[in-house]
């Protein structure tokens, strides 16, 4: 009688901890999703902002063509490219590259670079990347949670019976490219400013 109580006991208790487990793995699942959402807010509201942003350098430079048509193009195979972190990141590594053209021309036309309306976007613009860099970084925390857990024992046994697919990180080279301070500056951001006496 003894020993069925033991068995019993070790039973209900390796069930408690199955569902704690699984229910923790659910949990960090859960936490990648919403993260993931939160960079999905953030990028779109940057594809919103690019649209008025092009319209009015163009009414400052109207003989770019190619750098509109470059920045549209960039900007709607961002907006496509939502299917995963990857692709998501290298289009966004393209439209920065395309927004960092369309800053330079503002050094070309100084209308344009003091115009209210441009500046309030560029502004927008460069809270935008710092929420996306900001949702980024908890992102990838939260992936590499994921990715630790479904990997490490005793959870790996269940993440196996569950199907748990690694996670793949956010990764965006070029992100501050778009905030302007390299495309409105001919000297490397990344270098400390010279400083004489």
């Amino acid at each position: 009688m003894a020993a069925v109580i033991v068995i019993l006991i070790v039973v209900v208790v390796l069930v408690i901890i199955g569902v704690v487990l699984y229910n923790s793995l659910i949990g960090t699942r859960n936490k990648v999703d919403e993260a993931w959402a939160q960079i999905s807010v953030q990028l779109k509201r940057r594809h919103d902002l690019i649209p008025p942003l092009v319209s009015t350098v163009k009414g400052y430079a109207t003989h770019e063509k190619g750098t509109f048509e470059a920045v549209t193009e960039a900007r709607n195979a961002a907006v496509n490219a939502m299917s995963s972190p990857a692709t998501a990141g290298k289009a966004e590594e393209q439209l920065s590259g395309a927004l960092k053209n369309l800053f330079a021309l503002s050094e070309n036309y100084p209308d344009l670079k003091a115009s209210t309306n441009f500046q309030q976007l560029q502004e927008q613009l460069v809270d935008t990347e710092n929420r996306i860099a900001f949702s980024r970084q908890y992102y990838n925390d939260v992936v590499r949670q994921w990715n630790t857990k479904i990997q490490s024992v005793p959870t790996n046994v269940l993440a196996g019976m569950m199907k748990a697919e690694k996670a793949e990180y956010f990764e965006i080279q070029d992100i501050s490219a778009a905030r302007m301070s390299e495309a409105l500056s001919s000297e490397d951001a990344s270098k400390p400013p010279n400083v004489e006496f």
